[in-house]
């Protein structure tokens, strides 16, 4: 016997199967990901990019030490890595837009309290919170904001999408934070870049994240157990090798890249090149970032995260090799540069759809946030490291050897990752 929409067999009632188009895929995914991204340029662009600027103004200003301002900055760094996986967690159960925004308004006050600092004890304390804030307003829950409304599955086009837009950061807010320090001094700046984040960077994630429209979460057949959340979800990922494969991987990448980072102008002034030639240098790497994940969308937007990660992680080592033999010529390390850069820029896509697509498709904010933890306490501790060793050996020979190392180590635990990955 059939009734309309209802078969009936062995005497029960089956409602016919219709898929069931999550609330955040469609109409409106556009303007969501274009906020979040415009507001992913101003946060990495002032509370990420602008500490260098403005430190080094400080270091003038007040007569602080290097060492007692990136201090204050490894502080930061080390209390994110602690905030990442309760932020994560938070935003699995839906906190998202009260989080982001809330953090933004929250780093605006802070970075006005940084801008009235005349002692190291208040500096460090601002810091400290500031890098808290980060950790609830950079990529890892941007991304995990994305998972939630679209589903992890479905998550690999937003998340490469955001990354486009944050490559931008550091081109247009470098320049813009010099140029405000020039006319202002630094103080003025920090309130301008407060300015930014509080009412930009807050108004945005207020507007663009609505909880309402996340994606549902799955409804579990009767035969099957309830979704995993929050730690049972991060402890059922911990038993699978490939999480400890991503780990490693993730925090080699950490010591690898933050090495670099900070001290990638005095390492090319010592191998030979000019002050002009060095800023030339680095000024390839933004763009090549972003370059490098147009290529992905264009063609690679379907091939397996393991396969992108696994052939992307062989250029930092080549890199670095190429970083230590080259001769002191511009257009010869621009283009290793160019080649470092645009793998980077891939390595962050691949970052963020690890997870979902290698691990477990659950509570993608705390297993993702699990994961960053190390690694955000590993790109903390790496520049110090590495400042130490220069000093220990007279020069940055050995930073490349000990670089060289994070890098292999890299490419060994995504490699063993990616063999364990179902």
């Amino acid at each position: 016997m059939r009734r309309a929409g209802i078969r009936t067999r062995r005497g029960c009632r089956v409602l016919p199967e219709r898929r069931v188009k999550p609330a955040g895929e469609g109409a409106g995914t556009g303007w969501f990901i274009s906020a979040l991204g415009a507001a992913q340029i101003c946060s990495w662009g002032t509370l990420f990019y602008g500490f260098p600027l403005i430190a080094e103004a400080m270091r003038t200003g007040l007569g602080w030490s290097k060492p007692e301002l990136y201090g204050a900055a490894t502080l930061g760094m080390f209390l994110a890595g602690l905030a990442a996986y309760p932020v994560g967690s938070a935003i699995d159960r839906g906190h998202g837009r009260a989080l982001m925004s809330g953090a933004s308004v929250i780093a605006g006050v802070l970075l006005v309290a940084w801008s009235q600092v005349s002692s190291l004890t208040a500096f460090y304390a601002v810091m400290a919170v500031l890098g808290c804030m980060q950790a609830a307003t950079l990529y890892e829950p941007a991304f995990a904001v994305i998972a939630r409304r679209v589903g992890p599955l479905n998550a690999r086009r937003g998340i490469t999408a955001l990354t486009l837009w944050g490559g931008f950061a550091s081109t247009v807010f470098i320049p813009l934070i010099q140029l405000l320090i020039d006319i202002y001094g630094w103080r003025g700046a920090l309130l301008g870049m407060a300015a930014v984040n509080g009412i930009v960077c807050g108004g945005l994630y207020l507007t663009a994240i609505d909880p309402s429209k996340d994606s549902p979460a799955r409804i579990a057949h009767p035969d099957e157990a309830a979704p995993l959340a929050g730690k049972h979800a991060v402890a059922a990922a911990m038993r699978k090798p490939c999480y400890w494969g991503l780990m490693l991987a993730w925090v080699s990448y950490a010591a690898a890249f933050s090495s670099l980072t900070y001290h990638l102008y005095p390492l090319l002034l010592e191998r030979g090149l000019d002050a002009a030639g060095v800023v030339t240098v680095m000024a390839v790497i933004g763009p090549a970032q972003v370059i490098g994940r147009i290529a992905i969308m264009a063609f690679a937007s379907r091939a397996p995260v393991k396969a992108i990660g696994s052939v992307v992680v062989i250029v930092f080592p080549l890199a670095v090799i190429g970083l230590s033999f080259a001769p002191p010529e511009v257009s010869v390390i621009a283009a290793i540069a160019a080649f470092y850069g645009a793998a980077n820029g891939t390595i962050t896509i691949v970052r963020g759809i690890a997870v979902p697509e290698m691990v477990t498709r659950q509570a993608y904010g705390a297993v993702n946030g699990s994961l960053v933890a190390p690694m955000n306490f590993m790109q903390a501790a790496a520049p110090l490291a590495a400042a130490v060793i220069w000093q220990a050996s007279g020069g940055y020979d050995a930073v490349l050897v000990a670089i060289f190392a994070g890098s292999l180590t890299l490419c060994l635990g995504f490699w063993f990752a990616a063999a364990k990955s179902r």
